[in-house]
């Protein structure tokens, strides 16, 4: 019996939905952060923030998803509350020397 070969189904293409998800704008990556657009013009404005960059022939400022989440996970990191080590009451109690 001769053996057929395994046909591979086409990959479907990835709704557009998805690859919208990916990036986000400036309003949509807002209310992703639970906060206003206006905050992430400042941010953007003085370089803090999240990671952003102009796209399209318009150059409308995106935010990749992924990017969004590194940077919230940042912040954990950085925050005292998140990070035990950071903690000032984990800290090692400092003494003054009187003599000097």
């Amino acid at each position: 019996m001769p053996t057929r070969p395994l046909l591979v189904p086409p990959a479907k293409p990835e709704p557009a939905g998805a690859v919208r998800t990916c990036f986000l704008n400036v309003k949509d990556a807002a209310a992703y952060l639970g906060i206003s657009p206006h905050t992430l013009y400042v941010w953007r404005h003085r370089r803090q923030g999240p990671p952003s960059f102009r796209m399209g022939r318009r150059g409308r400022v995106t935010y990749r998803l992924t990017a969004l989440d590194a940077w919230i996970h940042e912040q954990e990191c950085a925050d005292s509350r998140s990070n035990p080590a950071l903690s000032p009451l984990t800290a090692p109690s400092q003494r003054r020397n009187p003599g000097a």
